[in-house]
């Protein structure tokens, strides 16, 4: 009795512990004001569906992008009204599918899954991360129409009414109409009839089953799943979606073998191959509405979780803000020259025009891509990402989207131009020698002691490899992530980094980006063609703002130039000219003649091109002087027509005592263009004729606001009345 006695007094004390606890978090919740957040939650849900009919799910605004002379580019535009479909028009197969990997009790459940939600919360609690996991159809189609997708729980739970009131109003026949004509399938494809369409140009009625589930792989990160710049990952989800129906029953183990062994193959419209300007233009424009919407881009990690955390934040923040280009109205500004754009795409295919042959998907094997950047302003005027052809196939932009492996091309990036800085000068006595364990140079031959020059001009392996040794990998590597070079990992802090040897590679846009900022006097700046975004009723939301941020001393960057001009003149580049516009440039080539590059600039542009197949394999003849040098002259040959001849900026000369003695004739440090004239310790002189920055100029031309400026003189004396 007495035992029984304590065990029903110790469950009346608990009852009264819960009780106080449900008391208590009932209180909190009306006097902390949660009750009325989410009572308010509850009405604008309910007030949005009520507001809502069938043409809620088929809006949409037209967005425009520009060129530098305000013409038009292009159109960008969610494709929902156009390709629209009824609930009847959708495959049987499709709504099996998306039932199976989305959401398995869409037919019973009244728009949320409450158990699933519990799940997902157990894993928020667990790993201290809010993730989207416990949605149904419904809820997504909710956050897609009605919501964002910010990670708050005042957005889930509006995000659960609104799903509720849906179900009320809609049936679960409209709710998965609704879904598959709304939801986001990468490049700009809304809906899954335009999906069919823009990636195997067929309607979706058209589709076997190993296309539907290919499609619908997509939508769960558009980013990640993108089957142009990510076909492996969308056949992984692609397979998962076979296993999951398989293990509901709805195909049999027979038709899972048979399907998933299907080859897919993407026959993209000739209406939208080869746009590398368009493409390069919304992946600019979606960063430029990330950041203005607060986001900070990053590209050094001190652990994987660190950087798996940011990736997939930023994969999430690059979906939403590039659905809404799609749909929001914006006017979009760029810097693109579309004049330049088809003097560089002529360049690529006519130096490339004998490699006629192609891959399994049509596509040239032998393949290029290019950009110049305005030296100026430091935005992009021009981006290649491929040979232009006439054949369907999907379009890859190299330029931005692709990473190689750049040879000697980097070598002024991480290794020269540190050296410098350190107190290496042009005329710097090298030792040109076989290294033990080290690399051997690219002839074979080795020159005993030479200037740094030469070995710059001569590409001379074993004097990299000697200086990456000094300057150790660690500062090496440091150059690039000051640059913005975004695939470096912790496996490229070796040598093999100095002789352009890493585990991904760099991208011809930031190959460009790195030569800009040595001819911008060691400062860098975001390589990004978007001028201005303006939203729908004509709002600046976004204008662009080039930060110089200094990542070489300004006389290293200057030095390094001028070692970049001998390689045109006397190096591996010889011959490579622009006339008579100065120029300096880097020639790249790796093992087996398997990439070729040139980076090079005069003062008005910077182009890098590099040249290889998609799946790297030896080029014959392919070096970074052959192919790459003459899409490069061809190229700045053209867009230099009629501009006057400009040298570079003379970097600083450190002279003796006896040197800085000024006669008659020579440099000056000051100079009033108001009163030509110029005095010394001897006398005064009237100035006769003056060189600014190494051309010959008027009286009075040089810009007020020009720094740095060194004036060389020609005097005579000035004589007194």
């Amino acid at each position: 009795m007495k035992s029984r006695d304590k065990k029903i007094l110790r469950l009346i004390k608990i009852q009264i512990v819960l009780l106080l606890v449900v008391i208590g978090g009932v209180t909190y919740y009306y006097v902390s004001g949660y009750a009325a957040q989410v009572s308010e939650l509850k009405t604008e849900a309910n007030l949005l569906v009520r507001k809502s009919n069938q043409n809620t799910f088929r809006q949409t605004e037209t967005s425009e992008v520009y060129d530098k002379k305000g013409d038009t580019i292009s159109v960008l535009k969610g494709e929902k009204d156009v390709y629209y479909i009824t609930y009847n028009e959708i495959p049987e197969d499709a709504i099996k599918a998306l039932v199976s990997i989305e959401d398995k009790k869409f037919f019973e459940h009244n728009g949320v899954d409450y158990k699933a939600i519990a799940r997902a919360a157990y894993v928020m609690i667990k790993d201290k991360e809010l993730a989207q996991g416990g949605s149904t159809i419904t809820m997504q189609l909710a956050r897609t129409i009605f919501l964002s997708n910010e990670k708050t729980w005042q957005r889930k739970l509006e995000e659960i009414f609104i799903a509720s009131e849906l179900e009320k109003k809609y049936s679960k026949e409209q709710i998965l109409e609704f879904y598959l004509n709304n939801v986001y399938f990468a490049n700009g494809y809304y809906g899954m009839e335009a999906a069919a369409k823009g990636y195997f140009s067929k309607d979706i009625s058209e589709l076997d089953l190993a296309q539907i589930c290919y499609l619908l792989a997509i939508p769960n990160s558009p980013t990640y799943y993108d089957p142009v710049v990510n076909p492996e990952n969308t056949i992984t989800r692609r397979n998962l979606i076979l296993t999951a129906m398989k293990n509901d029953g709805v195909i049999s183990e027979a038709t899972y073998n048979k399907t998933k062994k299907e080859t897919i193959s993407l026959q993209r419209p000739d209406s939208i191959k080869n746009n590398y300007v368009e493409t390069y233009v919304y992946y600019c424009a979606t960063r430029a509405l990330m950041a203005a919407d607060g986001f900070e881009f990053k590209n050094d990690f001190k652990t994987d979780e660190e950087k798996g955390i940011y990736e997939k934040s930023y994969n999430d923040k690059y979906n939403e803000c590039n659905q809404g280009l799609f749909t929001s109205g914006y006017r979009i500004y760029t810097s693109i020259d579309l004049d330049m754009q088809e003097e560089l795409q002529n360049s690529i295919d006519k130096q490339l025009e004998e490699f006629t042959d192609v891959n399994e998907e049509g596509i040239y094997s032998l393949q290029s891509a290019g950009v110049c950047i305005d030296n100026e302003t430091g935005m992009v005027n021009a981006i290649v990402g491929g040979r232009s052809q006439e054949v369907n196939g999907y379009t890859l932009n190299r330029a931005f989207q692709s990473f190689r492996q750049p040879g000697s091309s980097i070598k002024p990036l991480l290794v020269y131009t540190p050296a410098l800085e350190m107190g290496y000068t042009p005329d710097t006595i090298v030792v040109d020698e076989k290294i033990e364990d080290g690399p051997e140079n690219a002839s074979g031959r080795y020159s005993g002691e030479i200037t740094l020059r030469d070995a710059v001009s001569t590409s001379k392996n074993t004097i990299a490899w000697q200086l990456y040794t000094e300057i150790t990998p660690d500062k090496g590597i440091d150059y690039l992530k000051a640059l913005g070079f975004s695939h470096i990992g912790k496996e490229d802090y070796g040598m093999a980094a100095c002789l352009g040897g890493f585990t991904v590679g760099v991208s011809p846009l930031e190959m460009a980006k790195g030569y800009a900022t040595i001819y911008n006097d060691g400062y860098t700046r975001e390589p990004t063609c978007i001028l201005k975004i303006k939203d729908s009723v004509g709002n600046v939301i976004f204008e662009g703002n080039q930060e110089d941020v200094k990542v070489y001393e300004e006389n290293a960057a200057r030095n390094m130039t001028d070692m970049l001009q001998s390689v045109l003149t006397d190096g591996t580049a010889r011959g490579t000219s622009l006339g008579d516009m100065p120029a300096a440039g880097k020639t790249g080539t790796t093992n087996d003649n398997r990439d070729g590059w040139f980076v090079g600039y005069s003062k008005y542009y910077t182009t890098s091109i590099w040249v290889g197949y998609d799946q790297p394999k030896k080029v014959p003849g392919l070096t970074g002087s052959s192919y790459p040098a003459a899409i490069w002259q061809d190229f700045m040959v053209k867009i230099h027509e009629g501009k006057l001849p400009a040298e570079f900026k003379k970097p600083v000369v450190v002279q003796d005592a006896d040197e800085q003695e000024a006669g008659p004739e020579g440099e000056f440090g000051e100079f009033d263009q108001e009163n030509p004239e110029v005095t010394d310790g001897e006398g005064t002189y009237q100035v006769i004729t003056q060189t600014f920055e190494g051309t010959e100029v008027p009286e009075g031309v040089i810009p007020d606001n020009a720094t740095d400026v060194q004036i060389t003189t020609t005097t005579e004396p000035v004589v007194e009345e």
